[in-house]
């Protein structure tokens, strides 16, 4: 039996933080006397994040005194007290690897049942000063847990916590937190997990896609023939052959240098260039690869751009003969295996790499069904139209339609409509963002889960910042102020950016921050990889060690520093 020591209560405040506006119910402080405890939260409390902290999975945050003795220890500091850690239950007796995942007790008049471990959340480091903090929770095994409310009640400090039910499996929080952030992942405890049904269901979605991809491997005897690894670094290419497709579409068709072989890439992946000669230094951009994956050689499809640097050096330079450098290809956005239908969706240029996924299912002789519609604005700007339609008639269930919004206005819901289809249908789409929204409520508006949506993104992809309230008025990327650093180059390939490294930044996310390119993070200190990086060229080293290392090429840049001159797909 443990005893509830304190109940603790904040409501969501503007906090200033590295120069930005933090929105956060992280500070909560004890109150006296009966508090009413309800399926959303405890009464006088709030949280900033929604998406992340509070609601019915997460009404009640939990933290231990002898967690608290331990730290006062491990940190030196002697002046921790309830509410530091922002739970709102201050507790004695339920220690994080006795307490187990579906557990319930009584306290006072509430009954609570044990949902998950604490989120790993930068702020906790925030509230105490310590940046670390979310990866030492982790670490020592203390991360603390939430309850949901079963049945509504007042609760005081000086109440005995009974538990009056054991989870299945007994799965303790300590193990299951060390489950998801820690790595040698144990199967059979996977399994056991995802069969735990008081687990909040983002946890539950988290481990069945771990498990998915234990089991993926498992199965998975050989690497597939034929499928060479990519290679690091920028490598020249030289051009095999230069296609205009529309007046505004020029395609490059590109071979190794050294006439070596050519990794085959996913249908759907992009590579980034290096453009010796559009610039000085020389310019980054990355193009997505337009042709068959299993031609031998690479194709991309340039569209002329205004005030595109890069773009009108291309149309007005690039010839046989030219050799530009490549990094390899590289990208989250393919397409995968399955017999269920496929719908390619795309707007302008972004045709692209949803024709090198066409050109895939044409070169398996796909059964799939699979619908086609891209949008431009008139005929003249369309471009593959006799490519495409060879395509689509070399598979026996596909069928296309095309819109041109000059005539026909913006594709809508009634467009989706039109293409009939099935409810299992896996939908690609890459375009300009207000299409791709446009197209993902309509998709979803007809019957499609968002799971079964896929999109491509040109540019940076859009911030990660849980809790910061001031992310629309960044500027677009830029040097940051000050005197420039002496240091190795950084650049952000997505962002279109170089500059050199100062000592005075703690890590390559502090840099990217202080150049306002947009970030993605959510722990800050090595745990949770929503800050995870591809790296196109040069290595990083580690001034925090993560807790899990992520995979090759990848990089944690929340705790990483350039190690020599680096190019990041940020």
């Amino acid at each position: 039996m443990g005893t509830l020591v304190s109940v603790n209560v904040g409501m969501p405040k503007d906090v200033q933080w590295r120069g930005r506006t933090v929105y956060t119910g992280i500070w909560k402080a004890p109150v006296q006397g009966p508090v009413m405890v309800r399926r959303l939260n405890v009464d006088g409390d709030g949280q900033g994040d929604l998406g992340g902290h509070g609601g019915e999975q997460r009404a009640v945050m939990v933290y231990q005194t002898e967690s608290y003795d331990f730290w006062s220890s491990y940190l030196g500091r002697d002046d921790l007290e309830p509410g530091h850690f922002g739970e709102n239950f201050t507790v004695t007796g339920l220690a994080d690897d006795e307490v187990c995942i579906g557990d319930r007790y009584r306290i006072g008049e509430a009954e609570l049942e044990v949902t998950q471990p604490r989120v790993t959340c930068y702020r906790v480091g925030m509230r105490l000063g310590e940046p670390r903090m979310p990866n030492l929770l982790v670490a020592q095994r203390r991360p603390g847990f939430y309850f949901r409310v079963i049945s509504e009640g007042t609760v005081r400090a000086g109440d005995d916590i009974v538990r009056i039910r054991r989870g299945r499996h007994e799965l303790s929080v300590a193990d299951v937190d060390a489950l998801l952030y820690l790595p040698n992942r144990d199967i059979e405890q996977l399994r056991k997990v995802v069969d735990v049904p008081a687990l909040s269901p983002g946890w539950q979605q988290s481990f069945r896609e771990l498990l998915d991809s234990r089991e993926c491997s498992a199965a998975r005897a050989s690497p597939a023939i034929g499928v060479e690894p990519g290679w690091t670094g920028f490598r020249p290419l030289r051009v095999r052959a230069v296609c205009r497709e529309s007046r505004q579409v020029v395609s490059i068709r590109l071979e190794a240098d050294d006439h070596g072989t050519l990794p085959a890439p996913r249908p759907g992946q992009y590579l980034t260039l290096r453009i010796a000669g559009a610039g000085e230094p020389a310019p980054l951009r990355s193009y997505s690869l337009s042709g068959d994956p299993a031609a031998g050689d690479y194709r991309i499809s340039v569209k002329l751009e205004e005030r595109g640097l890069v773009s009108r050096w291309l149309h007005s330079h690039i010839a046989a003969g030219s050799v530009i450098e490549a990094a390899a290809p590289r990208g989250d956005f393919y397409l995968t295996e399955g017999a269920n239908p496929v719908a390619l969706i795309s707007a302008g240029v972004g045709i692209t790499p949803v024709l090198a996924m066409l050109h895939a299912l044409s070169a398996a002789r796909s059964t799939r069904q699979v619908r086609w519609l891209h949008t431009t604005r008139d005929r003249e700007t369309l471009s593959f139209a006799t490519e495409v339609t060879t395509l689509i008639e070399s598979l026996p269930n596909a069928r296309q339609q095309v819109c041109y919004t000059k005539t026909q206005g913006r594709p809508g819901r009634e467009t989706i409509a039109e293409l009939g289809l099935a409810p299992d249908t896996t939908a690609y789409l890459c375009g300009p963002a207000a299409f791709m929204s446009d197209m993902r409520d309509a998709l979803i508006a007809e019957g499609l889960e968002a799971a079964q949506i896929h999109s491509e993104l040109f540019g940076a992809l859009p911030p990660v910042n849980p809790g910061v309230v001031d992310g629309a008025a960044r500027r677009p990327p830029h040097p940051p102020a000050g005197a420039p650093g002496t240091g190795p180059s950084v650049t952000f390939a997505r962002s279109g950016i170089s500059v050199n490294w100062s000592a005075g930044y703690g890590s390559i996310l502090d840099l990217a921050e202080a150049c306002d390119v947009p970030t993605r993070y959510a722990c800050r200190s090595g745990v949770c990889h929503v800050c995870e990086t591809g790296i196109v060229s040069g290595a990083t080293t580690y001034v925090q060690p993560p807790l899990e290392e992520p995979g090759p090429g990848e990089v944690l840049i929340c705790s990483a520093a350039p190690q020599g001159d680096v190019v990041l797909d940020l």
